[in-house]
């Protein structure tokens, strides 16, 4: 049996574009934990909202 795990943006669990809701999909994480890391990430440097940016632009939706 294949089966083809593959990354993209969520439309059910989304607050802003999905993506943080796709990536608690594909590996298996609370949507939730990857949001404070994306915000961490936003507060402690500015790179947690280019990351999100770019990786809204590149995922497709599923």
């Amino acid at each position: 049996m294949t089966y083809n795990k593959r990354l993209t943006r969520s439309i059910h669990d989304r607050r802003i574009a999905g993506v943080c809701g796709g990536l608690g999909q594909y590996l298996n994480v609370d949507p939730t934990v990857i949001r404070i890391i994306f915000l961490a990430l936003l507060v402690c440097g500015g790179g947690g909202g280019i990351l999100y940016l770019i990786m809204w632009l590149c995922m497709p939706e599923a």
